[in-house]
């Protein structure tokens, strides 16, 4: 009957002025990658809008699901394609909203929100819905509720066609991944850091993740785990690599040769210089990590002074202003929550002392580190890093 698609709306890449087009190139592939195997069609753009087509009528929830997910994606509308002609339009408005009443279980009111987007289309948006409106009634017999009705079907007249839905699903918002360049993301099996990932992501970035293992002092039950995160978090091209670093046995030597209130801070220090070396041979240009403020001991603002003062790129905190409980309520709707919940040994937790310094300087940590072979370390620790495939 009709032509059905995902009509997809961006937010933020509307406000790029001459790198508009540039954004919207970059979610056009990065939809075209999260729709692969779901659709046959080709993904397009026209009018400050994409469309996604829909070939398969029985992989329509999975691919609403994934182009929902894909960051750059404002909202979408499960479309029908219509031409201009009034009856056609007032056609394809009374089957959207058949399908999406039965999809929902039955509705009482509807009402009609139509855009002409085309200026040369000679009917006004009002006399739209009026007509619409009136066809549709007639047709049902719904009353019609403007202020809060069970359906609302939307008419876009774009271009050549018009574009009806009435079930509109809210995107993951931001801008697609890729148009800000590449980020290497500190990536624990625990809540938040994958939240911290994901918003970087939402923010355009592609993401390397290095997750730093306490094998061979533990199990490997935290890399599987942030394995599954990386599968989670991005499917479809936003984590495209994790680097395993084994980091155990260099934590027993900081353990054993330093004091024991630095040696938490004095992991985040090798850390990081591990880090940057594999964030400067991906390309990257930034670290991040799942800080959030006053957390635990290690993330006061003494200390996290005292771990940068190693860096030599940016550290991200996307949470540092955020609590535990509003971290927990993003992983879980992130799907992440339930794989960090899982029983694993973190290397974080290795060797800790019973009263780590809260309030340390440079100078302290930089004397702790005296007995330490600081690039020999570096150097083990990469030498020890694993490439893990997340297909």
């Amino acid at each position: 009957m009709f032509e059905r698609g995902l009509l997809v709306h961006y937010h933020e890449i509307g406000l790029k002025g001459k790198n508009r087009g540039r954004f919207e190139r970059q979610l056009v592939r990065n939809l075209q990658t999260a729709a692969g195997g779901l659709t046959g069609g080709t993904v397009s753009r026209f009018a400050s809008r994409l469309f996604v087509p829909i070939t398969d009528e029985d992989a329509l929830e999975a691919l609403i699901e994934r182009v929902a997910r894909t960051p750059g994606v404002s909202y979408l509308g499960d479309a029908y394609v219509a031409s201009r002609l009034p009856d056609d339009m007032a056609r394809a408005a009374l089957h959207a909203l058949r399908v999406e009443s039965e999809r929902r279980g039955g509705a009482a009111t509807f009402a009609i929100d139509a855009r002409r987007s085309a200026t040369d289309h000679p009917e006004s948006s009002m006399e739209i819905n009026r007509r619409v409106g009136a066809y549709v009634q007639a047709e049902t017999g719904l009353a019609v509720n403007l202020g809060a009705p069970d359906v609302t079907v939307r008419i876009e007249v774009v271009q050549g066609d018009t574009y009806v839905y009435a079930r509109r699903v809210e995107g993951a918002g931001g801008l697609p991944i890729g148009a800000s360049g590449r980020v290497v993301s500190l990536l624990s099996a625990g809540i938040d850091s994958p939240v911290a990932t994901w918003r970087m992501m939402k923010r355009g970035a592609t993401v390397t993740a290095v997750h730093f293992s306490g094998r061979p002092q533990t199990d490997a039950a935290s890399e599987h785990l942030v394995a599954d995160i990386c599968r989670t978090l991005g499917g479809w091209g936003g984590v495209d690599a994790l680097v395993v670093v084994p980091f155990g046995d260099l934590q027993r030597e900081i353990a054993l040769a330093c004091p024991p209130d630095l040696r938490v801070l004095l992991y985040r220090r090798l850390m990081v210089r591990v880090a940057e070396t594999i964030a400067g041979r991906a390309g990257a240009r930034a670290l991040v990590t799942g800080e959030s403020l006053g957390q635990v001991a290690s993330q006061t603002l003494d200390n996290i002074a005292v771990v940068d003062a190693v860096a030599n790129m940016p550290v991200l905190r996307p949470l540092i202003g955020m609590d535990k409980q509003e971290i927990i309520a993003e992983a879980q709707a992130l799907g992440t929550y339930e794989i960090s919940t899982q029983s694993h040994d973190d290397c974080c937790t290795l060797f800790m002392p019973r009263t780590p310094e809260t309030h340390a300087t440079v100078a302290q940590v930089e004397a702790g580190e005296v007995d330490l072979d600081l690039e020999r370390m570096v150097s083990d620790a990469l030498a020890l890093a694993e490439t893990v495939g997340l297909k």
